[in-house]
C-alpha cells in the first residue's frame, strides 16, 4: 500500500474515531492509530532517504569518472583529498550529516577507480520509535583498460567557417576534446587520434611528393612553364607550338582530389572505401591538385598531443565543402594505406573501437566531379553505408548557424540518431565535443 493510501486511510479512521461514541470503538481505534501513524511516517522518511541516496549515487558516479582520468599519476593521499572535495561539491544536500567519501585506485591491466560514500539522514517520524537517523551508503567504480580507441577527426575548414565565430569555437572544442582523450589514456597506446582538415580537397602533405600513390597526370598539365610566354597550360602551350616543361613536384602544395576516374567516380568505389591505392592504377591513386584553398596537412594516427594541438591551432578557413573526401580520408587514416602508415598491431587482450567524428558547417558544394549537392551527397552516402558495414562508429555534427535545412546525409551517416548533432550556435561545438569525449572515454560506471 502506498504512503498516500495510508494517509487517506488514517484520515478516514480519525473521522470515524471522532464520530464513534462507544468506549470500545475509541479504544480500538486509538490503539490502531499509533502503528498506522508510524507506518505512514516511516514511508515518508524512507521516501526522503531514497531521494538522498539517488543524489549520492549521481555524485559518486561523477567523482569516480573524474578521478579515474588522473588516478595513475596521483598519489593516494592527494587522490583521497580530491575525492572528498569533488564528492562534497556534488553532494551538498542540506540535512545530510556525517558525510564521508573514500577513494581506492587499483592498477593493472584493467585499472579501476572505486569511490564509496556514506551519510546519515535525520528522521522525522521514525524518532518516535527510537530511530533518530538512517544511514545511506553507495559506491561507484569507473573502469578503464579493456577498450582502446582509434579516432579520426574530419574537420571542416572551408571558407564559411570564418563566420559567426565558428573557426575559433572549433579550435577550442577540438583542443578540449583532445585534452579529455589524453587524460583518459593511462598508457600511450590506449588512444590514437588522426586529424583530417578538409575543404574541397585534403592536404596529404607536400613532403609526400615522391610517393607512388600520387597521380600527377593532371597536375603536370596545369603547373609548369611554356617556352612561349603567356601560356599557363600544357594544352594551350603546345597548341601554339611551344614546349611545355612541368614544374618540379616539390612545388606541390599537398592537396589531392577524390579518388576515381577523370570523367567520374571509379566503379570500384575508391572514393567511398578504403581500398589501398595501387601504383599505376590511376583511379585508385590520389590525384594531385594545386588547389589555392589547400587545407592544413592531415596528421596520421598519433598520440603526440602537443603536435595535434599545434595542427588544430593552425587551421584556417578557405575553400568549398566536400564532406565526402574528409570522411573517406579519415577512414583511411584508421586502417592505413597510401599516405597513412599501417596502425600499430592490435593487442588481442583488448577491445578496439574505431571512430570517426565528422564536423561540417555547410551543405556539400563541390567535389572532383560535381557542384550539385545531391550528386555529392549520393557519393558520400555510399561511404556512410560502407562505414556501417565495417562497424566504424560515426559521429556527425552539423554546425547550422545560417539557417540551412537539416543535412539528411549527415544525419543518416551517424551510427545512430543519438550520434548526430545539429547545432545552431558556434559555441555549441564546445559542449558537443565535450559530450562526445565523455562517451568516447570508455569509462563506464559499474554499481
Amino acid at each position: 500500500m502506498s504512503g498516500t493510501s495510508l494517509v487517506r486511510k488514517l484520515a478516514r479512521t480519525l473521522r470515524d474515531f471522532r464520530a464513534a461514541q462507544g468506549g470500545n470503538v475509541a479504544l480500538t481505534v486509538g490503539l490502531s492509530v499509533v502503528p498506522m501513524f508510524g507506518l505512514v511516517g516511516s514511508a515518508v522518511d524512507y521516501s526522503r532517504m531514497n531521494t538522498f541516496k539517488a543524489e549520492m549515487q549521481g555524485a559518486l558516479d561523477a567523482t569516480a569518472i573524474m578521478l579515474a582520468r588522473d588516478a595513475v599519476t596521483t598519489n593516494p593521499t592527494a587522490l583521497q583529498s580530491k575525492a572528498e572535495a569533488f564528492f562534497h561539491a556534488n553532494f551538498n544536500r542540506p540535512g545530510a550529516v556525517n558525510v564521508s567519501a573514500n577513494a581506492t585506485y587499483t592498477g593493472g591491466g584493467t585499472s579501476s577507480m572505486k569511490v564509496t560514500a556514506s551519510a546519515q539522514v535525520p528522521t522525522t517520524f521514525m524518532k518516535m520509535f527510537g530511530h533518530d537517523s538512517i544511514t545511506i551508503q553507495g559506491e561507484s567504480t569507473a573502469k578503464w583498460g579493456n577498450t582502446r580507441l582509434r579516432i579520426a577527426l574530419a574537420l571542416d575548414t572551408t571558407g564559411s567557417m570564418s563566420s559567426d565565430g565558428k573557426m575559433a569555437a572549433l579550435k577550442t572544442a577540438t583542443n578540449g576534446l583532445l585534452t579529455q582523450l589524453q587524460n583518459i589514456a593511462h598508457k600511450p597506446e590506449d588512444v590514437y587520434v588522426s586529424i583530417v582538415p578538409f575543404s574541397k580537397d585534403v592536404n596529404l602533405d607536400p613532403a609526400n611528393h615522391a610517393a607512388d600513390w600520387v597521380d600527377w597526370s593532371v597536375w603536370d598539365t596545369l603547373n609548369g612553364t611554356c617556352s612561349k610566354s603567356g601560356y599557363t597550360k600544357k594544352s594551350t602551350c603546345e597548341h601554339k607550338a611551344g614546349i611545355w616543361t612541368p614544374a618540379n613536384h616539390d612545388t606541390w602544395n599537398g592537396c589531392v582530389e577524390d579518388r576515381g576516374n577523370t570523367n567520374g567516380p571509379a566503379t570500384e568505389g575508391y572514393d567511398t572505401n578504403v581500398l589501398p591505392p595501387v601504383p599505376g592504377t590511376k583511379a585508385s591513386m590520389f590525384l594531385a591538385e594545386q588547389y589555392e584553398s589547400c587545407t592544413q596537412a592531415v596528421m596520421p594516427l598519433s598520440n603526440n598531443w602537443t603536435a595535434m594541438s599545434t595542427l588544430v591551432n593552425s587551421m584556417q578557413p578557405a575553400g568549398n565543402t566536400n564532406q565526402g573526401i574528409g570522411l573517406a580520408v579519415g577512414w583511411m587514416s584508421l586502417v592505413g594505406g597510401g599516405p597513412f602508415p599501417v596502425p600499430p598491431a592490435k593487442d588481442p587482450t583488448y577491445k578496439y573501437e574505431d571512430v570517426i567524428v565528422l564536423l561540417s558547417d555547410g551543405l556539400n558544394t563541390e567535389n572532383r566531379w560535381y557542384s550539385s549537392a545531391s550528386s555529392i551527397n549520393a557519393r558520400q552516402a555510399l561511404t556512410c553505408g560502407n562505414l556501417k558495414t565495417a562497424k566504424v562508429t560515426v559521429y556527425t555534427v552539423q554546425v547550422n548557424t545560417g539557417g540551412d535545412a537539416t543535412s539528411t546525409v549527415l544525419r543518416n551517416c551517424a551510427t545512430d540518431t543519438a550520434k548526430f548533432f545539429e547545432l545552431k550556435t558556434a559555441d555549441a561545438m564546445v559542449t558537443t565535443f565535450n559530450a562526445i569525449a565523455v562517451e568516447l572515454s570508455k569509462l563506464y560506471v559499474a554499481n
